[in-house]
């Protein structure tokens, strides 16, 4: 009998080398190469959505918390990027035809005349890149707080999170003379005195973002084979018995949550910095649905079918929706519906279940074939 050892869990095994190396070669590779800046852009706002559908991996496939408001988080950290540019595109000389210089202009307009306290910490960029990870991580940690001591769970918990991302709309939305309402704040043009509007820019903000989702895929990949992401499973899997043997099923659930809240947030980011603005339509309801589609098509147990689940249905969004704008909603459901039906491990279920048998056999019929003749085969 074989005594399992540490080797028995790899970091990474074989195949996930390969599959990391594959990523990283059409991230930084294949995309850039093939690719014109207009689609390589497009590209690059499909990977910000890959940051939430990582977190889902770990909240919702390890652990067994389906958030459908992970949206609020991408927003969080999304708004909180779009505040420092926003300040550093008021300054006094670009807004000297306002009643009040100095401050963003929807403000203005609504007759506020001095800059709200809670926007004072975003005009200093290490505040802000702090703020980004640290306010949606706070707000995850007071709702999981809230929900799972209590014991709140299951559906419960993810129609929870549907109705704070609709409040949390409904807020942004209503308090347009500090959010910017129904528009978001717009007309961002620098970062830290960087024009992030030109080709060159958006070039490189393509590559930080390829670089940190690859840091975050290797956290998260770092969380899953650690005593922490078997106790996640064990958690999924067997709930009460966990508690019964004296672990904090709490504490557990709440530090899940909030890594997924803090993968989200630099996706949210990443993505007003490429994209150039932050709206509450990316916070609500709607596009937190979305989110876990990109999980599930992709495979909720897999980090890298989740980056592309989100790289496919977004791809084909724009496709479908450039030339059937009015049938893309039904379609989106439609797929949902087919992989719940027909592959609930998503892309990364087929690959694991049919393909990579396929490939295997192959492999090992083949093999003793290659032998030289009268080499044993072992």
């Amino acid at each position: 009998m074989k005594i399992p050892t540490l080797n028995d869990n790899p970091f990474l095994t074989p195949v996930e080398w390969a599959g990391l190396a594959l990523l990283c070669a059409l991230i930084f590779c294949v995309f850039p190469l093939v690719l014109d800046g207009f689609r390589l852009n497009l590209v690059g706002k499909y990977l910000t959505y890959a940051f939430v559908a990582l977190g889902l991996v770990i909240c919702w496939g390890t652990c067994g918390i389906l958030s459908l408001g992970q949206g609020v988080f991408f927003g969080l950290g999304g708004y909180c990027m779009a505040m420092y540019l926003k300040l550093e595109a008021s300054s006094v000389e670009n807004t000297k035809i306002q009643s009040t210089p100095g401050i963003p202009d929807f403000m203005d307009w609504n007759q506020i005349t001095a800059l709200p306290w809670f926007w004072t910490p975003f005009k200093s960029l290490p505040l802000t890149l702090v703020a980004v990870v640290l306010v949606p991580t706070l707000f995850a940690f007071v709702i999981g707080a809230a929900m799972f001591k209590r014991r709140v769970g299951g559906t419960y918990f993810a129609i929870i999170t549907q109705a704070i991302a609709a409040i949390l709309t409904i807020l942004i939305i209503g308090q347009q003379g500090y959010t910017g309402g129904i528009n978001g704040i717009t007309d961002l043009r620098t970062l830290h005195g960087w024009d992030i509007r030109t080709d060159s820019a958006k070039s490189v903000l393509y590559f930080v973002n390829g670089g940190l989702l690859v840091a975050c895929v290797l956290i998260a990949q770092y969380v899953k084979r650690s005593k922490l992401g078997r106790i996640l499973v064990a958690m999924r899997d067997k709930e009460d018995r966990v508690r019964f043997s004296g672990y904090g099923v709490a504490s557990f659930k709440i530090f899940a949550f909030c890594l997924a809240a803090a993968f989200a947030a630099v996706g949210g980011a990443m993505f007003t910095l490429q994209v150039g603005f932050m709206s509450p339509s990316f916070v609500g309801i709607v596009p937190s649905i979305e989110m876990v589609i990109y999980a599930a098509v992709g495979g909720r147990l897999s980090l890298f079918g989740a980056i592309y689940g989100t790289l496919l249905v977004n791809w084909a969004k724009t496709t479908f929706s450039e030339s059937f704008p009015e049938l893309w909603l039904f379609g989106l459901g439609a797929l949902f519906i087919a992989v719940v039906l027909a592959f609930p491990d998503g892309l990364a279920g087929i690959w694991r279940q049919h393909v990579a048998p396929r490939l295997t056999r192959r492999a090992k019929a083949a093999a003793p074939a290659a032998l030289p003749q009268g080499a044993p085969a072992e």
